[in-house]
């Protein structure tokens, strides 16, 4: 019995050790979202995530990469796929942004939310700029926050930020979103682009199975 323990302890540690740069981020995707959510009076409004056409969440990005214009942040989006579902997570960078973006700590987690069909199309394309190609607005706190306003209501995307624990709502503008086809090739073995995954029907990765699993979870759509 002793044997068949260290047998499958070994086991697990290998395929930990196993898992691609991106495998373990879509990992720590889903951690961030469980986290958020566990905590209903600082989360993201019910009625916000059960409206969401599209979500992104871009775990560690690491501060003051705004000083040096350098890309900071690599995350996944998904989106809505009819009656079934999410989509086959789609990797992106972030890059750019307003310095104003940094609330304090080394690490910061992102999660933003696409409200409307003009804001997945523009998450679906190559690249695309928030508050210039696509509106934006800093997010209510609070599961049952009321997100009926001007200015929730008439945002394209919405976004929070997670630093040392606190979590808010925050403006990205002139922060740069682009689909990252190489972190795509190495989950799925092809260079898929992000408009792929979300209108053929792609096979999510087994790594997905939790944030998928959360989402449906949280929006109160399956």
């Amino acid at each position: 019995m002793r044997f068949q323990s260290a047998v499958l302890v070994l086991a697990s540690a290998g395929l930990l050790f196993a898992q691609s740069e991106h495998e373990k981020r879509l990992v720590e995707a889903a951690d961030v979202l469980q986290e958020v959510m566990d905590t209903p009076d600082k989360g993201i409004p019910q009625d916000l995530l059960d409206k969401a056409h599209c979500a992104v969440i871009v775990p560690g990005l690491k501060k003051g990469a705004f000083l040096i214009g350098a890309k900071y942040g690599r995350g996944f989006m998904v989106c809505r796929t009819g009656n079934v579902g999410w989509s086959a997570p789609g990797s992106v960078r972030v890059e750019g942004g307003s310095v104003g973006f940094q609330i304090g700590g080394s690490e910061t987690d992102v999660i933003m939310l696409v409200m409307n069909e003009r804001g997945m199309k523009r998450l679906l394309s190559s690249k695309f700029t928030l508050g210039g190609d696509a509106s934006v607005a800093a997010g209510p706190v609070g599961r049952t926050a009321s997100a009926e306003t001007d200015a929730y209501l008439r945002a394209e995307i919405l976004t929070w930020s997670r630093s040392r624990g606190a979590f808010a709502g925050i403006s990205l503008q002139g922060a740069t979103l682009r689909q990252d086809t190489t972190a795509n090739k190495d989950l799925y073995g092809q260079a898929y682009a992000n408009r792929d995954l979300v209108q053929k029907g792609v096979k999510p990765p087994a790594g997905a199975a939790k944030l998928l699993g959360l989402l449906n979870k949280y929006s109160g759509r399956k």
